[in-house]
């Protein structure tokens, strides 16, 4: 079927930061009435791509052209008067203000008549089928009610071309078909759609089409009901990949980390977790499920000591079956009595890793303290920073690489590397593969699993319940931090564990 001229097309674009090539010669095409899915590793140049088209970087070389006509952007809101809006991971919103506000500020029309703009919104709402509150303020919504407002806005201003980057990232099973019914009215009704996303399900479930870059360029296109998700990812990474978790029985699992009754306060003074109880064991994966924000973070904090306890028991069990108590311990008293307690943070370079140092430097900050007096030992750190990356497959020019020049999912390898190298009895990560490619995020996955059938007890954050459920042997929901169910994750299903995440599933145990 002959789709027409393209709504927009990019012609030989290149763009480069310093002697770095994000985006080599690329030539793409969107279409009026399609989804389009863009895939790639990271650092395969997307999210510059999209940068472009969207007006924060201009191109060095080639040409943009939206409707047939030249386009040149020089900035955001230029874009999006001409009719292109892209929705970021973070959104771009006014806390204070309302719904209404945050969608008609920056509008040039002379004075506002806001009844009337609340009219139009409403009329788009209903055409597209979104719910939104008006006069809710951004600082009570959730996470799915920011983005509606996002796509909202961009509509106001009569965009014609929606670029959304990880629309799913956070959402429940259930937000993020609702998103995706509105997608697919967008699509209908003759608007253009550009995702950004690392869920192959989901590419396979809303694409029409699918561009594949690769280290910068665009490799080629697939006709989504004619690909497979195994044939997009060989052609993301250049080779065959294994998609495969395996997951294994625990054997002979014991008690390894026992909670009760653990309530904990955020800086802000407000109750962040409550009353939470639950077990981890040996040689097995306990999956943490919620939407972000509801306590998963606190939880692992305070497991590992970094976060104070206002009341509840925390017990590490050993082989011997004699428990410790963790509450009131920092991390250096836990290791002190021969706990070994490795977490991956959600902050890969904040909490976890330090940017402006190199890959050797950081394995210090596990083993600054085996030096004689107040010497460090840096022969120590070299060694195991290279052993981390001759294992890891980190792709580095060397161990006195700068962390911050690495990509993501490279950063990440470090970390979670340089955790498992103290042979750890408990392994926490937090979303140890947001924002990783998908040949990343598996290796991480196998990386794992390797850990569990050494015997490791190994509590995983995730975001994907696909993953989460295919990876754990039990998963434990977090909703406005208390605990909604512990399920057995071979028995269960991604709307059973959606419908815990907001309290809809009742009370369920494992």
């Amino acid at each position: 079927m002959d789709k027409g001229e393209p709504i927009f097309r990019l012609s030989h674009i290149t763009k480069h930061f310093g002697s770095v090539a994000a985006n080599e010669d690329i030539s793409l095409e969107v279409y009026q009435g399609e989804i389009l899915a863009l895939l790639g590793e990271n650092g395969s140049g997307k999210t510059t791509l999209m940068n472009m088209i969207s007006g924060i970087y201009f191109p060095d070389r080639g040409q943009m052209y939206f409707k047939g006509k030249r386009a040149v952007f020089a900035s955001p809101a230029d874009a999006l008067s001409k009719g292109i809006g892209m929705i970021h991971q973070h959104f771009r919103l006014v806390d204070v203000f309302s719904a209404l506000e945050n969608i008609v500020l920056g509008q040039d029309e002379g004075k506002l008549n806001l009844k009337m703009s609340a009219e139009r919104i409403r009329e788009i709402c209903e055409r597209y089928g979104f719910e939104v509150n008006l006069e809710k303020k951004v600082y009570d919504m959730s996470v799915s009610e920011k983005q509606t407002v996002e796509i909202v806005k961009a509509l106001y201003r009569n965009a014609e071309l929606l670029i959304l980057d990880e629309p799913t990232a956070v959402l429940t099973p259930q937000e993020a078909e609702k998103l995706f019914c509105v997608l697919r009215s967008m699509r209908e009704d003759g608007k253009a759609v550009i995702i950004i996303t690392h869920k192959l399900q989901e590419v396979m479930e809303l694409s029409d089409r699918v561009a594949i870059l690769r280290k910068g360029r665009h490799i080629c296109d697939f006709d989504t009901k004619k690909a497979g998700v195994q044939e997009l990812t060989d052609a993301m990474v250049g080779h065959s990949v294994v998609l495969d978790i395996h997951r294994s029985v625990p054997d002979n699992p014991r008690e390894r980390i026992v909670v009760e009754g653990l309530t904990v306060r955020g800086t802000e003074g407000t109750i962040r977790l409550q009353d939470v109880s639950f077990h981890v064991r040996s040689g097995e994966i306990l999956g943490i499920a919620g939407i972000a924000g509801n306590g998963q973070k606190e939880l692992l904090e305070a497991i590992a000591g970094l976060q104070p306890v206002e009341k509840g028991s925390i017990r590490f069990v050993g082989d011997d079956e004699n428990s410790v108590e963790l509450v009131g311990m920092d991390p250096q008293s836990i290791r002190k009595i021969g706990i070994s307690l490795a977490f991956v943070p959600e902050d890969r370079l904040g909490m976890g890793l330090v940017a402006n140092m190199d890959i050797a430097d950081n394995m210090l900050l596990r083993l600054y303290r085996s030096g004689k007096g107040a010497f460090t030992d840096r022969k120590r750190s070299g060694a195991l920073a290279k052993q981390v990356v001759d294992r890891f497959a980190i792709d580095t020019p060397g161990i006195t690489t700068m962390v911050r020049r690495l990509s993501g999912g490279n950063v990440q390898k470090v970390l979670v590397g340089r955790e498992i190298s103290t042979a750890p009895a408990v392994l926490m990560t937090a979303y140890a593969v947001r924002g990783l490619d998908i040949h990343s995020s598996y290796t991480i996955y196998a990386l794992l699993n390797r850990q569990k059938e050494s015997g490791v007890a190994v509590i995983y954050v995730g975001e994907d319940l696909d993953v989460l459920l295919e990876l754990s042997d039990r998963v434990m929901v977090l909703c406005d931090g208390r605990v909604s169910g512990i399920v057995d994750a071979r028995a269960t299903s991604k709307q059973e564990v959606g419908c815990l995440m907001t309290r809809l599933g009742g009370n369920k145990n494992a």
